[in-house]
């Protein structure tokens, strides 16, 4: 866990003196509302560097340069070196750094054991690991003991413009579902923040679809160690995530209530 968290806060102080200067910045576009600059690929290059150097002979799967590494890996870093990318950009302080841990048992099977997510300007280190529970700096963290949807918080993401009418079409129904019950709805940009902030029980639940392994799989654990409960709008556990992850999260008592709201106005349904 020090090494992960020595690494995002090493990322940390080059992306801090980048945020500060951030007019500045080269930026090429990588598509609507998705943007990729210098900073996200300094950031990735500290962060793989200080785990090789550390867990020599790990893969990786990286936001910016994919993945590397043994097909057959053991243990895999997925690793997002600057969520909220956007946010970044135009100087809102709400990004993070986010490093995952997975490993393949012999079995075949793959779970997530271990994530940190950091927000710099806050100095807020989010951290998990399996069995051992889920920490917002030293401080022990649990989700929201909140049961009634009418007094819950929710937070999502909004589709892009590049997203189809279809995958739009189904965001605005599930809002529409949802909003009549609940104390209010939240979009701040960076999912993997979205996640720690549900285990950290300042939100009741999340759910986003589309978003990218190295978008969550840190969060998924900060969640399920704070214990609440994560899966895709069908149930389905989110250990083995695949390039384009439908996520759910939430505290124990609401989760099945969002899960089912979402699950009834994917794409698929309407």
């Amino acid at each position: 866990m020090m090494v992960m968290q020595t690494a995002a806060q090493k990322a940390a102080r080059s992306l801090l003196r980048d945020f500060n200067e951030v007019e500045m910045l080269q930026v090429s576009v990588k598509g609507p509302g998705d943007f990729v600059s210098q900073a996200d690929l300094k950031a990735e290059t500290i962060i793989r560097n200080e785990l090789e150097k550390a867990r020599p002979g790990y893969a990786f799967l990286m936001e910016e340069s994919g993945s590397c590494g043994n097909d057959n890996w053991t243990w895999r870093w997925i690793v997002d070196p600057l969520d909220g990318t956007t946010n970044f950009l135009h100087g809102i302080p709400h990004w993070a750094i986010s490093i995952a841990l997975q490993r393949r048992h012999e079995n075949g099977n793959i779970e997530i054991v271990a994530g940190v997510v950091y927000n710099p300007v806050a100095n807020e280190m989010f951290w998990a690991e399996k069995g051992i529970g889920c920490f917002l700096n030293e401080h022990r963290l649990r989700v929201s003991a909140r049961r009634d949807m009418f007094t819950a918080v929710f937070a999502t993401g909004i589709p892009f413009a590049v997203s189809s009418e279809k995958k739009r079409q189904s965001f605005v129904q599930t809002v529409q579902s949802l909003m009549p019950h609940i104390a209010g709805l939240r979009r701040f940009g960076a999912a993997a923040l979205d996640l720690a902030w549900v285990a950290a029980g300042r939100y009741e639940g999340f759910w986003e679809m589309g978003l990218k392994p190295w978008d969550v799989a840190a969060g998924l654990i900060l969640v399920t160690e704070a214990g609440g409960y994560t899966s895709d709008p069908a149930g389905n556990p989110l250990n083995d995530i695949g390039m384009s992850v439908d996520t759910v999260a939430a505290n124990a008592a609401l989760f099945p209530k969002i899960r089912e709201i979402v699950f009834e106005n994917m794409p698929s349904k309407s």
